[in-house]
């Protein structure tokens, strides 16, 4: 059933979860539920809209049945951190490729699908600043790099300050990106310092955002288009420091009356859920950080 023009804006979605539906049904099932809300909102009224938007409802459900069993599907929280470590791993491996000077159709792709996985985040509730933060980072920069290519210039390659200038909003097929993208005021970044190459952690006016870098790329790429040419991505182990687990937090809720909401278990297990599936992607930092929020959380009642 062709897309009414009213319903266009969640064409990329749409078109996102049918490229995943094999590859990972959770993200096809919460980019149609993405689609699914935001359709809601556009035009429930007009019977086309309505008839193409109760399709969509009769999909989802007939998802929700054959991944019943599957916890991300039965439980938003695990649900949550699938997509947000799903498109956090998009968004490091094109990344990575920026920085690098590899410019080519599988990161401009990758970095386009990141953004809107992060958008679909929104299905679990408000967005963070800092993945708001990256969704326009991420949108910004397949626009940028994807039209420095069809104008046949060489992109900069990382963080760049490139505020109050405006690109095209059309991507070609040739691009290997969507048809088309709304409109992102490019972000203004600071360019990098001495010895700040590759890998480094990049300076913002975003509250300064933390985007660690990207030594792995994802278990699977969007794109449907053949790897670049050239020497292939070689991870760099960068020496790791563990933050010491502060001793007086094992003892603190032995010391004092904490009380625990049921809110304050859910964020708890939301962060010991973020831990596990960074350790599946061997990233050890990010595993720590939210084990260790989860410690504080659990042993003081505060984040």
């Amino acid at each position: 059933m062709a897309l009414p023009p009213q319903l266009k804006s969640i064409q990329h979605h749409l078109r996102t979860a049918q490229e995943h539906d094999k590859r990972d049904p959770v993200v096809a099932y919460y980019c149609r539920l993405y689609a699914m809300q935001t359709g809601m909102k556009l035009d429930s009224k007009t019977p086309e809209c309505r008839k193409f938007l109760v399709k969509l409802m009769d999909q989802l459900e007939t998802m929700k049945k054959e991944l019943s069993d599957n916890e991300s599907i039965s439980q938003e929280v695990v649900g949550n951190a699938h997509i947000e470590n799903y498109a956090l791993k998009m968004f490091l491996y094109a990344d990575n490729e920026d920085r690098s000077g590899r410019f080519h159709k599988n990161m401009i792709k990758s970095f386009y699908t990141a953004s809107l996985l992060l958008e679909v985040l929104s299905v679990f509730g408000e967005l963070s600043e800092e993945n708001i933060q990256h969704r326009k980072y991420a949108r910004w920069k397949a626009t940028y790099i994807h039209n420095c290519l069809k104008n046949g210039e060489t992109p900069q390659a990382g963080p760049i300050g490139m505020e109050g200038e405006a690109y095209d909003d059309e991507f070609g097929a040739e691009g290997g990106g969507p048809s088309s993208l709304p409109y992102q005021s490019p972000p203004s970044y600071q360019p990098a310092g001495p010895g700040e190459g590759t890998g480094s952690m990049p300076h913002t006016n975003f509250n300064n955002i933390q985007i660690p870098p990207g030594a792995h790329a994802p278990a699977n790429t969007p794109a449907e288009v053949p790897a670049p040419t050239g020497d292939p991505i070689k991870p760099v182990a960068a020496p790791r420091s563990a933050p010491a687990v502060d001793p007086s937090l094992l003892n603190a809720n032995q010391e004092s009356d904490i009380r625990l909401t049921p809110e304050d278990f859910t964020r708890a297990q939301k962060y010991c859920k973020y831990a596990g599936s960074a350790l599946q992607y061997e990233d050890v930092s990010t595993a720590i950080q939210n084990l260790q929020k989860a410690l504080k959380l659990l042993t003081t009642g505060k984040e």
